[in-house]
């Protein structure tokens, strides 16, 4: 197992014979650090495109979903079912006028969509995709994770306020407050990971559910923490800002809520954000409780390899019912949001972590 990405491309340039010369090569003229730059960067470009196809594919399976509830086909005509569907509405945001309402504040309305995407891309860094498949195995991941998070809010209330409209203002309220409602038991539910592993990495997490109780269960903390996960899974899906729990954009009293005035690729990175998150999101679910990675060895194939596998096929079942749920279940009232955040999530998720630490204490964790 290599400690990063940066660590198997080197591995692997090295076994093809070419990372010595390449490198003697940086190394005679003085700038071997270069020649590290350009593996980070391969690594960002590989990452940034992995999340463009991920977030493509994800509008086109949500449609498929919502159709499968609905008795109905969903997206047949571009493409071999539909698949060429995402490029055609990337198409189309890139041909619709950019709007900017006149007496928004520009700089503002026009910053808040890249503050927005980008903290959805940096959740993807410590995020670890299979064994050695990490961007930067930070000691503090989780923490990096939930830090990075709670920028998006910014975002959103700087949309709504630069908007100068009363409803995207009211929208971005409500995502302001949902997102600290929901961050306080979903940030409790992981410490009591924390508490099992004594560690904040992403890799350490995902290294300490390896193996089976019995020959037979395995050791992902779902068994452990059946509660945590529970609380975990209901404050994501609200941190996501998806039905049951879309308030910011409830099209029945805010229009399209906080991004009403947006328009072309400006609602673009809106949208793209929202899929990205709903992966990331996913991806930390499955890493803090359904044993990331870990899946049966299979013969003659790369660990690298089948790690990855096991992870996606975790995710997307995660992202499925995240998909199922928005098209089953009707959306809630704001009152009954936040009375489920403060007066039932925050109080469970401190027993949960109460009964953790002693069970930790007294030894029989």
């Amino acid at each position: 197992m290599f400690e990063n990405a940066y660590e198997l491309i080197v591995y692997i340039m090295t076994a093809l014979g070419i990372y010595d010369s390449i490198f003697r090569v940086f190394e005679v003229l003085g700038i071997e650090y270069v020649l590290r730059i350009i593996i980070v960067f391969v690594e960002i470009v590989v990452l940034f495109a992995f999340a463009l196809v991920t977030i493509m594919f994800l509008t086109w399976m949500e449609r498929k979903v919502v159709a499968m509830v609905q008795a109905r086909y969903g997206p047949m005509v571009t493409g071999p079912r539909g698949l060429l569907q995402p490029v055609m509405d990337g198409v189309k945001l890139i041909g619709k006028e950019d709007i900017i309402p006149d007496k928004a504040d520009r700089w503002v309305f026009t910053l808040a969509p890249f503050i927005i995407f980008i903290p959805a891309l940096l959740v993807f860094i410590p995020l670890p995709f299979g064994d050695s498949l990490v961007i930067s195995n930070f000691k503090i991941g989780l923490l990096y994770i939930i830090a990075v998070s709670a920028i998006s809010p910014i975002a959103i209330l700087l949309a709504g306020w630069a908007s100068n409209n009363k409803y995207s203002l009211m929208g971005a309220m409500r995502a302001v407050a949902q997102d600290i409602s929901y961050t306080i038991p979903l940030a409790l539910a992981a410490i009591a990971i924390v508490m099992f592993t004594g560690s904040l990495s992403m890799v350490d997490i995902v290294t300490a559910q390896g193996g089976t109780w019995f020959g037979v269960i395995p050791k992902w903390f779902i068994f452990l923490q059946p509660l945590g996960f529970i609380l975990f899974l209901i404050a994501s899906i609200a941190e996501m800002g998806r039905i049951p729990f879309d308030f910011q954009e409830s099209e029945s009293e805010l229009v399209a809520g906080f991004f009403t005035e947006y328009s072309g690729m400006k609602f673009a990175m809106f949208f793209l954000a929202e899929y990205a998150h709903l992966f990331a999101v996913s991806g930390i679910v499955v890493t803090l409780f359904l044993g990331g990675w870990n899946g049966p060895a299979v013969p003659f194939i790369p660990v690298q390899i089948t790690s990855l596998v096991y992870f996606l096929i975790k995710t997307y079942a995660v992202i499925f019912f995240a998909m199922w749920l928005r098209d089953t279940v009707p959306r809630m009232r704001i009152d009954q949001l936040l009375g489920l955040g403060w007066k039932v999530m925050v109080p469970v998720a401190l027993l949960n972590l109460l009964v953790t630490g002693l069970l930790v204490t007294a030894g029989v964790i």
